[in-house]
């Protein structure tokens, strides 16, 4: 009988896919402008098969760098295998390219041409070239200078115990972005960006 149930399981669950297209300036009105280190020739729709908080298959999508485009199909279709939940995975346009706004809405989100929220010089952000993603910012956050992004990312300042959709040392989150050669944030002591997986280490 068990045997039966994952063999039912297993066919109602569609496979993983995802899909790639062009995306140009008109589609991307709020994150991307003249100036931007990038040209949206250079950015890709990476749209993907996702398991939500609700344990429902989504469809979803990320901007992204061109050459990203084969490092993060591998993480995520390794995060769904294992049915890792993301909250939401929505270009950062659908909150009009406000970081804080996407953050609130805990979307998981990547390419979006702003300076880092750092403190030091002005520089832009791996954001900006499309080679950085911020996973479930709620139960990831960063804390910067006493502020946490999210606010609502207080609740999960305590590392532990383990919470669904969280980014721990050794959690599958951080060992699939790793195995594709991406770095975490949250190895960072100063300024921990829980969140945050970038292919640059800024």
């Amino acid at each position: 009988m068990a045997a039966l149930l994952l063999v039912a399981l297993a066919i109602q669950t569609p496979p993983f896919a995802h899909s790639v297209s062009r995306v140009t300036a008109a589609q991307l009105p709020h994150s991307w402008h003249r100036g931007c280190p990038v040209a949206p020739a250079q950015l890709r729709r990476l749209r993907l098969r996702y398991w939500g908080f609700d344990q429902r298959v989504h469809t979803g999508a990320l901007i992204v760098n061109k050459s990203a485009l084969r490092p993060l199909t591998r993480v995520f279709s390794r995060l769904y295998a294992a049915r890792f939940p993301i909250r939401r995975l929505r270009p950062i346009d659908a909150y009009g390219g406000s970081d804080e706004r996407s953050l609130n809405a805990d979307n998981t989100a990547a390419f979006n041409c702003r300076y880092a929220v750092a403190p030091g010089p002005k520089r832009w952000s791996v954001h900006a070239y499309g080679l950085a993603v911020d996973v479930n910012p709620v139960e990831n956050p960063y804390l910067e200078g006493g502020r946490v992004h999210p606010r609502a990312g207080r609740a999960f300042l305590d590392r532990s115990p383990y919470r669904p959709g969280m980014a721990v040392r050794g959690g599958l989150l951080v060992r699939a972005f790793v195995s594709a050669g991406w770095l975490w944030g949250g190895r960072w002591t100063g300024s921990p960006d829980y969140q945050h997986f970038s292919a640059t280490g800024g």
